[in-house]
């Protein structure tokens, strides 16, 4: 997910489809890569999508926004994820979408969130402002967070705050039509005291908050770490998710079979149940060019 502008966990990054039907996927990307060296590669497309909409985050790519974005056209991406109030426009001018935006540019975002109270007046405060332009944006998810714990609040007072403060601004977003989306991230390698670490504190939540207007992004590699049983478990919640995060386990690279999950299985059991909204690539590509990994994520997932 989120951003850190402080730290050195993912968000200190900020700044065509492979096809299989003869030749295996594999063989092909490693006549790619070798090609890398001596030329950029050529743009892909993503010619049958599949039955999700898939975007990319953007801090995972350090690529220019205004090429990133032509490049994400050329090869049927369709949306752009984790974009910054000020950059929406750019974004949409484009010709994508904005998959999930945040609410402002601010330090900490991931460990300050609804979980203590002392926070709720600046958090409100950002999406009190946010929603109404998000809505005329167009951008219709804004991400939040539980926030790291704090030791003199228990996890049940704790959860109690996240209803509190979210049902404040739940009504707002209803009427703007904007969801909220709180982030399950993992405190066991990246995170560590993040209060939203298990699915079940998330879903607790919401079932109090009762506000279809709030959902849980489902980041698929920090769940995997805390619980794994992720196709299960999506299936089990799968009310409460308005958006998805990808990214490899170990080490949040690609979603190949170079890593423990067998993602082709995981967007098709999301497409089976009728999932809408999107399924975000957060994935740290380790290839010469990026949009290679990218190329194969989409093919991967394009169920």
């Amino acid at each position: 997910m989120s951003l850190d502008t402080s730290g050195t966990n993912r968000r200190a990054v900020l700044g065509g489809i492979v096809a299989a039907s003869t030749v295996g996927a594999g063989s092909l990307l490693r006549a790619a890569e070798a090609a890398v060296a001596a030329k950029p590669a050529p743009v892909r497309t993503a010619k049958d999508p599949g039955r999700l909409r898939q975007s990319l985050c953007r801090w995972t790519f350090k690529t220019p926004l205004p090429e990133l974005c032509r490049r994400l056209r050329a090869m049927g991406v369709v949306a752009l994820d984790l974009i910054f109030p000020d950059e929406w426009s750019a974004v949409t001018d484009s010709g994508l979408a904005v998959s999930m935006g945040y609410p402002s540019r601010r330090e900490k975002f991931i460990e300050v969130g609804f979980n203590d109270p002392a926070h709720h007046a600046m958090l409100l405060k950002e999406l009190e402002t946010a929603i109404p332009l998000a809505s005329r944006a167009g951008v219709r998810n804004l991400i939040a967070m539980f926030g790291n714990r704090n030791p003199a609040i228990d996890a049940g007072k704790a959860r109690d705050n996240c209803v509190a403060g979210l049902g404040k601004i739940a009504p707002l977003a209803a009427e703007h039509d904007v969801t909220i989306c709180v982030e399950l991230l993992n405190s066991k390698v990246d995170h560590p005291g993040y209060q939203g670490d298990r699915t079940a504190f998330g879903v607790a939540v919401l079932k109090d908050l009762g506000s279809s207007s709030v959902k849980l992004l489902y980041d698929i590699y920090h769940m995997q770490i805390m619980e794994g049983d992720v196709i299960r478990t999506i299936r089990d919640i799968s009310q409460w998710i308005g958006h998805f995060h990808t990214g490899g386990v170990p080490g949040r690279h690609e979603i190949n079979d170079r890593q423990e999950l067998n993602y082709r299985a995981i967007a098709t059991a999301i497409a089976d149940l009728k999932f809408s909204g999107y399924l975000a690539h957060e994935f740290i590509p380790t290839r010469p060019d990026p949009f290679l990994s990218l190329a194969e994520a989409l093919e991967i997932c394009a169920v």
